[in-house]
């Protein structure tokens, strides 16, 4: 059925637009997660070849869209082992509980009865006591909390400990000549699941020059998974709450309580938006 007839010659239907809308939600949605990352000027200069090879067939121009079409195969291709990890990261947030898929998942995992991880409140209180002493110390730490999506991935990069939380413990495997001090720690419910994990690190070029590694690797997790981190600054002592992305400061141990033991409370601090000021 035919709904609009543009410049006596573009005719579109209902298939038609809804075509157009869903394209310009992929691309919106493309640009926003790729936004700021190395990826970007690539990406622009990709939309502007669809464009133009869109503009080549509507006029018939036979030898340029076949030149320009095994162009944009072979480029496709290659933009994908070039980028392989924003491609990932893509694929990540589009299924993760902060993507387009994340209320149906949620829905699922509902009718599946699977539960948010969640800490008692003696596992919570040796965690922030432990970041209490090494923030005292200055001894860097990055602890990961999985919620909802599963880190096996991350956890199989590491040392498996599987060892009842305390802040003793913690502590000494942060201990700077610890041989597992160096990555991630893995904490699911009451236990210590691994140590010494790699994580991914942001791609994103508008965080702030103050943090350092370990808080990019826990924007860079908790942007392609719904974990929640706490990373301990070795340089400053500083302890910081990572949460889809966004990080905020911790001004005192009770506020990290509060946060750690709240399946829902977000950062407020955007690092994105900070970058930008």
């Amino acid at each position: 059925m035919m709904l609009l007839n543009i410049f006596g010659f573009l005719n579109l239907s209902f298939a038609d637009i809804l075509d157009i809308l869903m394209v310009a939600i992929f691309i919106y949605l493309a640009f926003r997660w790729i936004r700021g990352s190395a990826a970007m000027n690539i990406f622009i200069a990709v939309i502007l070849l669809f464009v133009l090879r869109v503009v080549v067939a509507a006029f018939n121009m036979k030898l340029m869209n076949a030149l320009l079409g095994t162009f944009i195969d072979v480029g496709v291709i290659a933009l994908i082992v070039i980028f392989q990890p924003e491609v990932r990261h893509f694929l990540m947030k589009l299924g993760s509980r902060y993507g387009v898929a994340g209320k149906s998942r949620d829905f699922f995992n509902k009718l599946l009865g699977i539960q948010e991880q969640k800490m008692a409140g003696g596992t919570v209180n040796e965690i922030a006591e432990a970041c209490r002493a090494m923030s005292s110390d200055k001894t860097g730490a990055l602890i990961v909390f999985p919620r909802k999506d599963s880190l096996d991935f991350i956890i199989e990069t590491g040392d498996v400990v599987d060892a009842k939380v305390t802040r003793r413990l913690i502590m000494n495997i942060f201990f700077k000549n610890s041989p597992l001090h160096d990555g991630a720690m893995i904490i699911s419910g009451d236990r210590i699941v691994a140590a010494r994990c790699t994580l991914p690190i942001t791609g994103r070029s508008d965080i702030p020059a103050r943090y350092g590694m370990r808080h990019k690797a826990a924007i860079g997790i908790s942007e392609e998974t719904d974990a929640d981190v706490v990373v301990v600054s070795e340089e400053t002592g500083g302890i910081s709450f990572v949460r889809g992305g966004n990080i905020k400061s911790i001004g005192n141990i009770n506020e990290l309580k509060l946060l750690l033991g709240a399946g829902e409370g977000a950062p407020d601090e955007k690092h994105a938006q900070e970058g930008k000021r």
